[in-house]
């Protein structure tokens, strides 16, 4: 089974080699869609789509920051990118200048540690080094999967804490349905049985009426509907992958119905009832945004 992954995550990556040492990072945070940004040396523009398909296979969510970073192995040094033609011809002409001008010449080795007499840049001669990122990425990949996983299952736990609320408050309500309506009945009844005569009302077409108005105030296809909703919520959080737009849909339809019971109960407890599902519901619906 997939594990619930949370859009929030940090993996890390770094392959040391004699000659190059290549770290990379890869932050993510919750996004609708997916949202790649490297930042990294142009050199390895040539597999940044590599990347990005190493990168879609494993998330198919969030906006993610990529830093690539290369240093020297301990192995080589900075004097190992330098041309020595560029310096042999650059003390050449000096020499000459120097010697017509009559004066000396005084050069130290760091003053050729610049971009000027490094050797002029070659793609294949950065291939161990870009094979050596992919190798840093997949890495980095993996430790961001598991720390995505490892915050998906906590937000999992969250989540069920919040839908279990829900159901506590809800089950209040599915208690009194029934009270409420009879309770309602029975007012209209000896309202009658106080004023029907005296205003000259038909008994038959008053009751009528009191069907027809107990009627709009049944709340049970809504916590019918509110049972249906609950049990696939139940199943979608324990049932792994992407359920981030499943959880939002369902919070709609459940927000949905518990404001149509709210708009047709007066009962005091019933209404107290209804705002504390609505916070719930929106609790689950600000932490599942966080969700692949």
């Amino acid at each position: 089974m997939t594990k619930v992954q949370s859009m929030t995550g940090f993996g890390k990556g770094e392959v040391a080699k004699s000659d190059y040492v290549v770290s990379v990072e890869i932050k993510s945070v919750n996004n609708r869609f997916k949202d790649v940004r490297f930042k990294m040396s142009s050199i390895f523009s040539s597999i940044e789509i590599d990347l990005k398909k190493i990168l879609s296979n494993k998330f198919k969510r969030g906006s993610f920051d990529i830093y690539i970073s290369f240093k020297r192995g301990e192995q080589k040094s900075k004097f190992d990118d330098i041309d020595d033609e560029k310096v042999k011809s650059f003390l050449k002409k000096m020499k000459t200048i120097a010697d017509e001008a009559g004066v000396p010449v005084e050069m130290r080795p760091v003053d050729f540690l610049k971009s000027d007499f490094y050797k002029d840049q070659d793609d294949n001669q950065y291939e161990d080094l870009k094979d050596y990122v992919k190798d840093a990425f997949e890495l980095a990949v993996k430790n961001l999967e598991v720390s995505r996983c490892a915050e998906g299952e906590k937000l999992v736990e969250v989540l069920e804490g919040h839908q279990k609320i829900f159901t506590e408050y809800y089950s209040i309500i599915e208690g009194l349905s029934d009270q409420y309506q009879k309770s309602v009945e029975d007012k209209l009844k000896k309202r009658f049985e106080n004023m029907g005569v005296e205003l000259g009302l038909d008994e038959p077409r008053f009751m009528q009426e009191v069907v027809f108005y107990l009627e709009k105030l049944d709340v049970h296809e809504e916590i019918n509907r509110i049972t249906v909703h609950l049990g696939k919520l139940s199943k979608t959080l324990v049932g792994g992958g992407e359920i981030g737009r499943q959880i939002d849909f369902l919070v709609q339809e459940l927000n949905r119905e518990t404001n149509t019971i709210g708009s047709k109960s007066g009962v005091e407890e019933i209404s107290d009832s209804v705002v504390q599902m609505k916070v719930q519901l929106e609790k689950i619906r600000e932490q599942a945004l966080n969700i692949e």
